[in-house]
């Protein structure tokens, strides 16, 4: 069942939303060659705290960290630990928060130093595809709307995009109905309306769709150990068009 949420509940995300787009202005600021994931999880909880949420991803299902960090190769759902970032490397660094029980949820994809033309344009297809994406988010549309806007500005600029992992709606879970993937024909699935909340996330890879989840459990990875990047942001559907919450 798809919830709708009445201007209390947005209220709260939306607050949620702010802790996330300054944490990720945050973040963007602290990746440098040398730094661990381990820093930047550290960073991401107490600036959490410290703005007044809660992190939504430890614990989650036995997650053990604040942030997924994802390297080069890696998806989604990369553990942050020891691993120091090099100078050529990307990150994907996705990260939750929640404010009086309703959640925000959010990705970037940052280049560590310099780093090749190929990691350049994939990162900004990726978040070209996500802008794409939430401009379908409005009244009257499809789910699948979103979707096809996504696949289309992955694929015309000869990218791929992950079938696994899809978007989803969030609220006072992290993770609600509808499903959002980002592939698709439009025109199909539920409707929008007027006070959903859609957490839209394109995870595109630069070779094949195809990944694999590696023997910790979480970090997926590209089957052919080619790039991927990773953007999200929260939204709601409003009237006025879509309204993004977690927007630095």
């Amino acid at each position: 069942m798809i919830i709708v949420k009445g201007p209390a509940e947005l209220a709260s995300m939306r607050a949620a939303g702010r802790i996330l787009g300054e944490l990720l202005v945050r973040l963007r600021a602290a990746v440098a060659p040398g730094v661990t994931t381990a820093a930047l999880d550290a960073l991401a909880r107490d600036t959490i705290a410290a703005l007044g949420g809660a992190p939504a991803f430890l614990g989650y299902r036995g997650f053990p960290a604040t942030i997924c960090a994802s390297v080069n190769d890696e998806v989604v759902h990369g553990i942050p630990g020891a691993r120091a970032l090099r100078a050529g490397d990307i990150v994907g660094l996705d990260v939750g928060a929640c404010v009086d029980g309703y959640y925000a949820d959010a990705a970037v994809t940052v280049p560590v130093g310099p780093v090749s033309d190929e990691a350049q344009r994939l990162i900004a297809v990726t978040e070209a595809a996500l802008a794409a994406g939430m401009a379908q988010a409005t009244p009257g549309r499809r789910v699948s709307d979103i979707s096809h806007a996504v696949q289309t500005t992955v694929e015309a600029a000869g990218f791929s995009v992950v079938r696994e992992f899809v978007g989803h709606g969030i609220g006072a879970s992290l993770h609600e109905a509808p499903q959002i993937p980002n592939y698709g024909a439009p025109g199909t699935g539920p409707v929008l309306k007027a006070g959903m909340a859609l957490a839209i996330e394109p995870m595109v890879n630069a070779g094949r769709p195809e990944v694999e989840v590696l023997a910790d459990g979480w970090t997926a990875v590209t089957r052919d150990h080619r790039l991927s990047a990773h953007f999200e942001h929260t939204v709601a559907v409003t009237e006025r068009g879509p309204e993004i919450f977690t927007k630095p």
